[in-house]
């Protein structure tokens, strides 16, 4: 087997270009949102643009260190790695709580959050998992062992509360379904103890998110309908509202996903589509109509966090402040921006936007550049995206493609949530924008991440398993 003697002979420098470019936009974000007149120097260390000056060269220091092991190291490794990021998921729950939750180890005046750090265990032990299974071989013990290395850790970062890394994990969902892990053989096995059924093989498992994103659109749209009283006039004098106006609006929706799905099918598919749809219609109703009887039963605030993100109420004073805030400050950049450093409304004088430098970063950002600045981050970290997908798909190494489409949904998880968060699209959930948002353990996941990708394609020719 042959080594390259170069270390750097098939780095992919697109990739990593686009990881610096990220870092030191990033620090000069962070100067601008977190500016204090009187700390005027970006060096000075008692500041958060200070600290996130060390945490970059912490980031890439940890980087070099993760690229300069070999490959194989990974492979070899990889359940001693998830154990370890697991029982820091573990020790974490024992330590006092700041903010209402137990997220974070503190050492000194420093600390580290292990969910972090946790997706790289769990996207390594996910990607040996996978590469030493047979995919069209499945049975339930496979499913049941590739679903624990994801749930496991989701639960204990349930148990935290951390509800921002929870979403964060269900990206690990995605990449199941891209290698060909269904729920096919449970579903079979459900479907097989009622009476008189039995089925030798499903679809229903294998078309799971499909199925699974109809459900989820349509209940939305239940949940948003439910809220309000409506009504539909179809003839003079006629008029339907409440429940069966939501039915027939419901019914309106199904008929049109059949038609586009129909459209974009093969004929072999026609039948399936026609499933998908009416199994999504029939779930919808059932998760539509529990959560509207759980709801009765949900503490208040609760109550109004889920009616606030549906548009069920408005409180724009109160506990829909800082998205209120934030969108605010990402329309009054209009166009082209009011100039780095002259943000007014994410300004830390202003002090309209609740932690701008972390889960809001985007906000100043997309203040003092504008729409135009806030697209040409949106291009790159799509660029960053494609370029992941084109590394995975030229692997010759499962275990290598499985892990680039891991680091692909994770930092597209990130970049969607967190621009959502800031412009309405999505509940605030505090997921950190990777590479902008100031903080230390955010950064060094995230740099570790990416260069432990850059080091398994640069050794991709090296590998056929």
């Amino acid at each position: 087997m042959r080594r390259d003697d170069s270390l750097t002979q098939h780095v992919d420098w697109w990739l990593f270009t686009v990881v610096i470019i990220m870092l030191g936009m990033g620090i000069a974000n962070v100067y601008s949102a977190a500016y204090n007149p009187d700390h005027p120097s970006i060096f000075d260390f008692s500041q958060k643009y200070g600290k996130q000056i060390i945490w970059v060269g912490v980031s890439l220091f940890l980087g070099l260190i993760v690229f300069l092991i070999d490959a194989d190291i990974y492979r070899k490794f990889a359940i001693p790695i998830y154990l370890f990021t697991f029982s820091l998921l573990v020790l974490v729950l024992f330590m006092p709580a700041v903010h209402g939750a137990r997220a974070w180890l503190g050492f000194g005046s420093l600390g580290i959050q292990p969910a972090e750090f946790a997706k790289i265990g769990t996207a390594i032990a996910l990607s040996t998992y996978i590469s030493q299974v047979n995919i069209k071989q499945q049975n339930i013990p496979t499913v049941f062992l590739a679903l624990g290395i994801v749930v496991v850790p989701m639960i204990m970062i349930l148990l935290q509360p951390d509800a921002g890394t929870f979403v964060v994990f269900t990206s690990f969902f995605f990449v199941l379904y891209r290698e060909g892990i269904t729920f096919d053989p449970i579903v079979l096995r459900i479907v097989n103890t009622l009476p008189g059924v039995k089925f030798k093989e499903t679809w229903v498992g294998s078309h799971f998110i499909p199925i699974l994103f109809f459900t989820v659109f349509l209940s939305l749209i239940t949940l948003l309908m439910s809220g309000n009283e409506y009504e539909f006039t179809f003839m003079r004098g006629v008029l339907i509202s409440g429940f069966w106006g939501i039915i027939i609006v419901l019914v309106i929706i199904a008929i049109l996903a059949y038609l586009l799905l129909r459209f974009i099918s093969s004929k072999r598919e026609k039948g399936r589509v026609l499933a998908i749809v009416l199994i999504g219609f029939s779930l919808s109703a059932i998760i539509a109509t529990t959560v509207n009887f759980s709801f009765k039963n949900l503490a208040e605030h609760q109550k109004d966090r889920i009616e606030l993100f549906l548009g069920l109420k408005q409180d724009p004073d109160g506990e829909d402040y800082n998205r209120n805030r934030a969108m605010a400050a990402v329309g009054s950049g209009g166009m082209f921006g009011k100039g780095y450093q002259q943000a007014s409304v994410a300004s830390v004088e202003a002090n309209h936007v609740p932690e701008s430098e972390t889960d809001f970063i985007f906000c100043p950002l997309a203040e003092e550049w504008g729409f135009m600045g806030s697209i040409a981050i949106v291009f790159l970290f799509m660029f960053m995206l494609i370029r992941i997908v084109v590394i995975a798909e030229r692997q010759r190494s499962t275990f290598n493609r499985v892990y680039a489409y891991c680091v692909a949904m994770i930092v597209f998880y990130h970049f969607a949530v967190n621009i959502g968060m800031n412009i309405g699209f999505a509940p605030v959930i505090g997921i950190p924008l990777p590479f902008f948002s100031y903080g230390g353990s955010s950064l060094m996941s995230f740099s570790m991440m990416l260069f432990i990708l850059l080091k398994l394609d640069s050794q991709r020719r090296d590998v056929l398993h």
